[in-house]
């Protein structure tokens, strides 16, 4: 039980970092795919969806192919002290990476909302497209940044198949709750171990999924006045 807390404390720290740069992108690229046409739009909307429908151990190897000690791009980085294989920076880009079809998709769906009338009316009106972009399309994929940052958090703390690939499952380094129960599964005297990691995971989601609702309604009645949809 004294590994209980350190446990929590990485998941939380692993599913946060993945968050900080899988949320950024996952904007980006459900502005782009929502409102933009482009050769290759088809094929970046496949590669984007595609962490979601592989085996998360597929997903894993082709991250310690590119990124490993030896990998294509792991190989170059290695001579500059920089590494992601085994260590909690590497389970944060793998738990992100899983996560991040869940959290375009619900922002690429608000986006794709936005009235494209409106949207000429205020081009018409003299705004540019960054004046737009900010008083327009913005608010209206909040419900949906909302939406997608707490699915991806919760895909985040909940990855095993990639982590345990591309990072292995190192006490304290990598060793998140997904990965700290199936130890703790293998061994005789862990069930107290399995049922406080358990319990934790169903609060920290649970508390997720609440401020998400309580957030989600507060944008709703700051931006329209009314109760919000439930997109999470």
């Amino acid at each position: 039980m004294i590994a209980f807390l350190p446990i929590i404390a990485l998941s939380l720290k692993v599913a946060f970092f993945a968050l900080l740069w899988a949320l950024p992108l996952g904007f980006t690229l459900g502005y782009v795919l929502a409102t933009k046409r482009f050769f290759g739009r088809r094929l970046l909307s496949v590669l984007v969806m595609m962490p979601l429908v592989m085996p998360p151990v597929v997903t894993g190897l082709v991250l310690l192919y590119v990124l490993g000690p030896k990998g294509a791009i792991g190989g170059l980085l290695a001579p500059l002290g920089i590494s992601f294989a085994f260590n909690a920076a590497g389970a944060a880009l793998a738990a992100g990476l899983v996560a991040l079809p869940l959290i375009v998709r619900p922002i690429r769906l608000s986006f794709e909302h936005v009235s494209k009338d409106l949207d000429e009316a205020l081009a018409v009106a003299g705004l540019t497209p960054w004046q737009r972009f900010i008083m327009l399309y913005v608010p209206s994929a909040l419900p949906g940044v909302v939406a997608g940052g707490v699915l991806g958090f919760a895909k985040a703390m909940g990855e095993f198949g990639a982590t345990i690939t591309f990072v292995a499952n190192i006490p304290g380094e990598t060793q998140t709750i997904s990965l700290a129960i199936h130890s703790a599964l293998q061994a005789f005297d862990q069930t107290d171990l399995v049922v406080w990691l358990c319990v934790a995971s169903l609060a920290i989601s649970g508390l997720a999924i609440w401020g998400s609702e309580f957030l989600l309604s507060w944008l709703e009645k700051r931006l329209t006045g009314r109760r919000a949809v439930r997109h999470a």
